[in-house]
């Protein structure tokens, strides 16, 4: 694979992966991330390994520092072939302490409820998940005008199709995000850019950790809630994204635009 891919949110569990993934099938990966240690760290290790990368500090919230990582990126490895938007996440100022309202505890001050959900909190997560698909994308997409093969990776969420209790920032901006990707698609189809989006089910990572797992490494009630629900029984692990992500980017899809690719275990359709 002999493209110049960039990957933000690239110093995270999931993303790192398919750094080193991508790098091992030959493209040349452009790792950029708010943690610059992080991406920094994926990117030695890459090139360890005999791969190609380059870490950037990166602020996907700020177009101009975006535009600066843009002219870097490009001084470094080349034009931009196909862009993953990963950054995001979930912050704990909104998330709420309780799944479903509790009339005794609604006016306690002392823990987060639907109604003293910290706005800024709000704002950030929502922001993070949309404005940092969006600003990326305004900026690396000119690179793969007229160009043969580049495409858009976004990345949802089962959040997107079933909002999970306690983060509704989080679950309404990864619908969001799905209904961005199917906007892009059609946008952009007549130019010949792909834009899709993969939907993960459930991964322990370091900012979900502490939601799913209790000091002594054992699940917490919503983690044996969570698997439960999906049919094969555990929580995934990243490499079984990669074959997706591998299909979606490579002219393996070229005629697929606009997709939303679930991989959860089976979550989505699991019903009672």
């Amino acid at each position: 694979m002999d493209k110049v891919i960039v990957i933000t949110g690239a110093g995270g569990v999931l993303c790192s992966g398919f750094a080193e993934f991508l790098a091992a099938k030959g493209a040349k990966v452009a790792l950029l991330d708010i943690n610059e240690q992080a991406a920094s760290a994926v990117a030695e290790k890459i090139r360890a390994n005999g791969g190609t990368a380059f870490a950037y500090k990166c602020n996907v919230l700020d177009k101009a520092d975006i535009e600066s990582v843009h002219g870097k990126v490009k001084a470094d490895l080349g034009a931009c072939d196909i862009l993953i938007n990963g950054a995001g996440g979930n912050n704990p100022k909104c998330t709420t302490a309780h799944e479903e309202y509790e009339s005794g505890d609604e006016s306690r001050d002392d823990i987060l409820t639907f109604f003293n959900i910290d706005e800024k909190g709000f704002d950030f997560v929502f922001d993070l998940n949309i404005k940092g698909v969006l600003l990326p994308t305004q900026v690396f997409m000119p690179d793969m005008i007229g160009k043969k093969g580049a495409s858009v990776l976004n990345i949802s969420s089962m959040n997107a199709f079933r909002p999970l209790t306690k983060i509704p920032a989080y679950s309404a901006a990864k619908a969001a995000v799905s209904n961005f990707t199917e906007w892009l698609a059609v946008h952009f189809a007549k130019e010949g850019i792909r834009v899709n989006a993969i939907a993960p089910g459930f991964f322990v990572t370091n900012q979900n950790r502490a939601l799913l797992t209790n000091p002594d490494g054992s699940y917490t009630d919503r983690a044996r809630t969570i698997i439960a629900h999906t049919p094969c029984g555990r929580f995934a692990e990243p490499e079984e994204l990669f074959g997706t992500i591998h299909y979606l980017i490579s002219d393996a899809s070229s005629f697929v635009t606009g997709a939303l690719s679930v991989v959860d275990g089976g979550f989505d359709a699991f019903s009672i």
